[in-house]
């Protein structure tokens, strides 16, 4: 599978942006993670393809959205009320299995990233 992620730019604290991760075939599980300088990868939230079923991390709850079009098999992220601590290169990511893993090295398939930087 091969992702290719967009849609990523610079936004003042309290906007919005969406990030599209584009699959080159339907994958199991999508994620996006993200990782700011000098900090470890960290997940944001991921879906089953099939089902729908999310999951978000606590920093992503009530303020960011995922959807997926299975017809252009494409995962997106929605993103309001954006931050400063936002900011970070974020990856979208894939793997097999019916589990939404909140772990990277659990991902065999990662997109190129995109920069997300959130001005205050």
């Amino acid at each position: 599978v091969q992702l290719q992620a967009s849609g990523g730019g610079l936004v003042q604290a309290g906007g919005s942006l969406r990030l599209s991760c584009a699959a080159s075939d339907a994958p199991y599980v999508m994620g996006w993670f993200r990782q700011a300088p000098g900090k470890e990868r960290e997940f944001v939230a991921g879906i089953t393809w099939r089902s729908g079923r999310t999951n978000y991390a606590d920093q992503a709850q009530d303020r960011f959205t995922l959807s997926r079009d299975t017809a252009k098999r494409t995962l997106y992220l929605q993103m309001n009320s954006l931050r400063p601590g936002d900011t970070a290169v974020y990856y979208c990511a894939a793997r097999d299995g019916t589990m939404i893993s909140v772990t990277p090295i659990t991902y065999t398939y990662w997109g190129q990233g995109t920069q997300v930087t959130v001005s205050s």
